[in-house]
């Protein structure tokens, strides 16, 4: 006899444990399961009316998908019917720990031009900018890449105290930052420029070394 139906509404519950999104990850993998799926196991529950896997699917419809679900900004997500604040942390969260993989091997930064491919994990792909750090140690070697702040589509804050702190938790010795440019110009603005001269003087007063900072678009990038 098949479980009690709600209205149109088939609980997750009401499945067999087989078909369940989260047994099937545990058992099979997260290559067994839908995009749907993975989201539905990140919001845990639905709304009134709509069960978890009609909400993921709405969610992903709505958006253009996993990719821009990425892209999306947590206050447009906290204005998306049935997914609160605890959701919008699930996703927020889960959609950033691929950006915080560590780099692997003995990558070193000798030039603006290295630090392209170690920023745009984490800067690319977004509706909104994002001041970005890249941590060295003395023989420039990088120990960590990460997002510092996140702003608006016009702008993201330059936090100078947060970024020193930043390298020295990370036992840095050298740094770069780089931000996105939404918009797909890559040239600097007034502001960017303004912002790299900051930079330079709190690492010369801190003893660290500035590597530089860069612009980087989804398709370009340049030094600011």
């Amino acid at each position: 006899m098949p479980g009690p139906i709600v209205g149109s509404v088939i609980r997750i519950s009401d499945l067999p444990c087989d078909q369940r999104p989260r047994e099937r990850l545990l058992h099979l993998g997260p290559q067994a399961l839908t995009d749907a799926e993975l989201v539905a196991v990140l919001l845990s529950a639905g709304s009134v009316g709509e069960s978890v896997l009609q909400l993921a699917h709405r969610l992903l419809h709505s958006v253009g998908g996993v990719p821009g679900l990425a892209r999306t900004h947590p206050e447009q997500l906290a204005k998306f019917g049935g997914v609160g604040p605890a959701k919008v942390a699930r996703l927020v969260a889960a959609l950033a720990l691929p950006a915080r993989r560590e780099p692997i091997g003995e990558i070193r930064v000798a030039c603006p031009q290295d630090l392209v491919p170690l920023l745009r994990p984490v800067l690319t792909g977004l509706r909104h900018e994002r001041l970005a750090i890249v941590v060295c140690d003395r023989r420039l070697r990088v120990r960590k890449v990460g997002a510092v702040a996140d702003g608006a589509s016009d702008g993201a804050p330059l936090p100078v105290r947060d970024v020193l702190s930043m390298v020295f938790r990370n036992d840095g010795y050298a740094f770069a930052v780089g931000h996105n440019h939404p918009s797909g110009d890559a040239q600097p603005s007034v502001a960017d420029r303004n912002a790299t001269m900051r930079l330079r003087v709190a690492a010369d007063a801190a003893g660290l070394q500035f590597l530089g900072h860069i612009v980087v678009t989804d398709d370009d990038w340049s030094s600011a």
